[in-house]
C-alpha cells in the first residue's frame, strides 16, 4: 500500500455542521472524520499531501458511543474520531 492510499484512508470525509462551518471562517479550521487508529502526525501529513496546504495545528477527539434501540435489539453506535485541522494564513480547502 502506497502512502497516497493511506492518506485517502486517513481522511474519510469532511464533517459539515454549523459549528464546523463557523470554524472555517473564524479560525481557518476544517473538520474531518478519520479512523480511530489515526494519529495527529498522520492526519497532518495526509491533509498537507492531499490538499497542498500548510497545517499549523491538529486537534482530535473520539466521539462517544451511544446506545440505540431498534425494536427488541439494542446496541451501540460505532466509535469514530474527528480531527480539527487549522491551516496557515492564506490557505483554504474547497470542502464542497
Amino acid at each position: 500500500m502506497s502512502s497516497l492510499d493511506r492518506y485517502y484512508r486517513v481522511i474519510q470525509k469532511p464533517v459539515i455542521t454549523e459549528k464546523a462551518s463557523g470554524d472555517m471562517g473564524a479560525r481557518n479550521a476544517y473538520h474531518f472524520r478519520v479512523p480511530v487508529d489515526a494519529n495527529k502526525i498522520e492526519i497532518r501529513q495526509a491533509v498537507q499531501a492531499l490538499f497542498d496546504v500548510r497545517v499549523t495545528n491538529v486537534n482530535t477527539l473520539r466521539a462517544p458511543r451511544k446506545w440505540r434501540r431498534r425494536g427488541y435489539g439494542i446496541g451501540q453506535t460505532r466509535q469514530w474520531k474527528k480531527a480539527m485541522v487549522t491551516l496557515a494564513e492564506g490557505s483554504t480547502i474547497e470542502v464542497l
